[in-house]
């Protein structure tokens, strides 16, 4: 069997999906976005973990399993999701699409 692309360790979900999952309760959500995104609006109950933190020092992070990684539309998250895997978090979902696709989707966000 010929594989086009390797797959990816974790579920890469839309916004949908991730919405679901949220609503089913006991996700952490971990936002790896900028402080000045942060600020302008995140998703409801999300911890704030900046990329580079996690790249700089991955051992010192903690992630539980299930955790769903979201930064501005999903590429910095799918980055934050490869690092989980790789430090052993089980069930990793990257949230496709991330914020902008959550408020575009006229669901509410918080600020700080």
């Amino acid at each position: 069997m010929n594989k086009t692309h390797e797959e990816a360790p974790f579920r890469d979900l839309k916004v949908d999906d991730v919405r679901k999952l949220i609503d089913e309760g006991g996700r952490e959500i971990v936002d790896v976005r900028e402080d000045w995104e942060w600020n302008k609006g995140h998703l409801p109950g999300a911890r704030h973990v900046v990329l580079s933190s996690i790249l700089s020092n991955p051992s010192g992070q903690t992630f539980k399993d299930g955790t769903i990684f979201v930064c501005q539309v999903g590429e910095r998250s799918a980055v934050a999701s490869e690092m989980a895997v790789a430090l052993g978090v089980k069930d990793v979902v990257n949230f496709r699409g991330g914020t902008k696709a959550w408020k575009d989707a006229g669901l509410p966000l918080e600020t700080p």
